[in-house]
């Protein structure tokens, strides 16, 4: 799934995808690329920077449990 979001003033590209995923597993490494030239803005967006969100498919697995 795809959608465009909006930076705020001083927000995060992590931030930002957690805003409108609610997780950056993944979804971090498939919106940088599909925004090309994105990871030369630096670590804080401009204020009103357009960027594609990709949500990566949820991780697959059984976890890890402490206490097996």
């Amino acid at each position: 799934m795809q959608q465009t979001a909006i930076a705020r003033q001083g927000e995060t590209l992590d931030a930002l995808i957690h805003r409108h995923t609610a997780r950056t597993q993944g979804n971090t490494e498939a919106t940088l690329a599909a925004n090309p030239g994105l990871a030369d803005l630096g670590a804080v967006l401009p204020e009103g920077q357009s960027v594609r969100i990709v949500q990566a498919p949820p991780p697959q697995g059984s976890g890890i449990n402490l206490w097996d």
